[in-house]
């Protein structure tokens, strides 16, 4: 399959522009979903395990849909592919969705994340199989190593950060408690802090616009949820720590 790069930089520029927008949409107000949606939400809901699944799957099948259907590829591209981003979204999909303990999610919001994570399998697989150039000396290189060591380090403090978000309650319980342990010791939205360091690491490893899109997209997108997390900690909870910062350790 050949490269379609006009296609490759309008969804990554597209994508640089969807999150700008909702940087700026969302500066008074977060999406309406779990502790941040009105009780009074008339939406149409889906049980939070099967909309986590539903949502996330595009991202796994579309770039394994991609590999299957085509008979020429870059093998560095598809090695990257499969450690990285499809690692990202089999945790997602199987094992995030099987286990969590949230709150159902609208269908107006699910309806768009799965057609964002359809596009964007998309994209990061056409490029990576198709539009990416990797010389012979590309997976010993200082980008790449450093980049999967950033991703995979993200990837345990998301998955670490899960764990102890799934554990604040029982099976069927709403309720919202102070995290402890690990990063939340430092930060109120470690889980989110984690996922970005995932994608930044998969930027470095890839160096190219359609994974740096997906980083930026990310942190406009999660970024300022983790603010208002942390807001919702301090307002509901007078014994929060007043040294923890909402996103970076020690930072802000």
């Amino acid at each position: 399959m050949q490269c379609y790069e006009n296609v490759v930089n309008y969804l990554s520029c597209g994508m640089l522009l969807a999150g700008l927008l909702h940087l700026i949409n969302h500066r008074k107000a977060q999406a309406a979903y779990g502790r941040h949606m009105k009780l009074s939400s008339p939406a149409r809901m889906v049980p939070a395990r099967l909309a986590w699944f539903l949502q996330e799957m595009p991202a796994l099948l579309m770039p394994l849909l991609l590999i299957q259907l085509s008979h020429q590829y870059s093998s560095m591209g598809r090695a990257l592919l499969l450690k990285t981003f499809c690692l990202h979204y089999f945790q997602r999909t199987f094992v995030y969705s099987v286990l969590t303990r949230g709150q159902p999610l609208p269908l107006t919001v699910m309806a768009p994340a799965s057609f964002f994570c359809s596009l964007n399998g998309f994209l990061q697989g056409h490029y990576l199989l198709h539009c990416a150039k990797f010389d012979e000396e590309w997976s010993t290189g200082y980008r790449y190593i450093f980049g999967l060591l950033v991703f995979y380090t993200g990837m345990v403090i998301n998955m670490h950060s899960d764990y102890i978000l799934r554990n604040l309650r029982k099976p069927k319980e709403i309720v919202y408690r102070i995290p402890a342990g690990g990063l939340f010791e430092y930060v109120s939205g470690a889980n989110y802090f984690g996922e970005l360091v995932e994608w930044f690491g998969y930027a470095i490893a890839t160096w190219s616009l359609p994974a740096f899109s997906i980083a930026i997209f990310s942190l406009c997108f999660i970024g300022p949820r983790a603010f208002y997390h942390h807001r919702f900690y301090k307002e509901h909870f007078k014994e929060y720590p007043t040294f923890r910062k909402a996103l970076i350790p020690f930072l802000f």
